[in-house]
């Protein structure tokens, strides 16, 4: 048997590669001739790039950069095992757990710690960028991140302006000029698993923006702002990005990196996918496995288990979900492509506890689905 192995990570508990190594070992116990193919799964969010490292083969890479607020802060990003792709996550640059809670304001923050990421992935002689933008602490539309790649805007007076919130309604000229000229030769696929448009009542400032401590107030003028941007942008450069699928979300990221050349706005665990090559792999195997920490009603909406499962399908593969926990609706998966779940947490003696053991209920959980597999009814 050829039993591929590809979940997402158990959040605050094991990566994805110990997730996967984890149900390998519960497997050997019962099926101990068997091919196994181990390969860690993203959805483009938190634990993407340790994901895509360990699929690759590759390393992680830590750089200096600056901080929503403008302080500095060491920032974890990946390079693939041959070198030639990059795997950022906004949110280690840029992230709202590294803004304090009572400094939490969009109309202070700037992304432009996300472009000295890209910078340095450029140092590194890359061709292509893998992007996550979930997590964000700001609403600046990406104009930090536009401004560390050697872009500049200028206020009605001709002084450059900061990108953070507050400055983008001041914002009169935009010069792309000093964009770096390496930009060009590098394809950037960014994970965006939303359809927000850049404003209005579905835009970045509205749906998001107070969760990043912003009142009423800020987000009625971190909307003109974005709206007064998206204007700009259109006026000067030819570009609609206002209304595009997607522009709004990371505090209008979105919008922002559609500026530069080769950019493209994807689903994450369709970026994921094509990037591991799954399903070429799917097509040598018999059974494939997948999980994540908890599976329900919303694992359906863009979730690694159901990507890697439609996947499966188009080939006639069974697919069997090992999961930490279940939870409401998680029925919905089934329609979805996946033949069978089960949970791995052994006892009740609490989250603590479960996620201790994650390693021990996952391995006894596999071996128990093995031993199912060898029955002969």
């Amino acid at each position: 048997m050829n039993i591929l192995i590809a979940p997402d990570s158990f959040k605050e508990s094991l990566t994805a590669l110990d997730v996967a190594q984890a149900i390998q070992a519960g497997f050997e116990r019962v099926l101990p001739m068997a091919n196994y193919r181990c390969v860690p799964m993203a959805d483009g969010g938190e634990g993407t790039v340790q994901s895509l490292v360990d699929a690759t083969a590759g390393r992680l890479m830590v750089s200096e950069v600056t901080a929503p607020l403008g302080n500095k802060v060491k920032a974890l990003w990946g390079l693939s095992g041959d070198g030639k792709t990059a795997m950022i996550e906004m949110a280690a640059a840029s992230g709202l757990p590294l803004v304090p809670l009572d400094q939490r304001n969009p109309l202070k923050t700037t992304s432009f710690g996300t472009g000295e990421l890209i910078k340095q992935a450029l140092d590194q002689g890359v061709q292509h960028i893998i992007l996550g933008i979930g997590g964000s602490a700001t609403n600046d539309g990406g104009v930090g991140v536009l401004q560390a790649l050697g872009a500049n805007f200028f206020n009605y007076s001709g002084v450059a302006i900061l990108g953070c919130g507050e400055n983008l309604i001041h914002i009169d000229r935009i010069d792309l000029q000093s964009l770096d000229p390496r930009l060009a030769q590098v394809t950037i696929d960014v994970a965006c698993d939303v359809d927000n448009p850049l404003c209005g009542e579905r835009g970045a400032s509205a749906v998001f923006a107070p969760q990043k401590g912003a009142t009423p107030a800020m987000v009625r003028e971190l909307d003109a702002g974005l709206s007064h941007f998206g204007d700009k942008v259109a006026e000067q450069l030819g570009r609609e990005i206002k209304s595009v699928a997607g522009s709004g979300a990371a505090g209008g990221m979105g919008g922002g990196l559609l500026l530069l050349p080769n950019v493209r706005l994807r689903s994450g665990v369709e970026i994921v996918l094509n990037f591991t090559g799954l399903a070429e792999k799917i097509a040598k195997v018999d059974l494939v496995i997948t999980g994540e920490g908890k599976m329900d009603g919303q694992s359906v909406f863009g979730k690694t288990p159901i990507g890697v499962a439609k996947l499966a399908k188009q080939q006639g593969k069974p697919v069997i979900a090992i999961v930490g926990s279940l939870g409401e609706g998680y029925e919905t998966v089934y329609s979805a492509g996946i033949d069978a779940v089960f949970p791995c947490v052994r006892n009740t003696n609490g989250l603590a506890d479960a996620l201790q053991n994650a390693n021990a209920n996952l391995s006894s959980c596999a071996e128990n689905v093995a031993r199912l597999l060898t029955l002969k009814i």
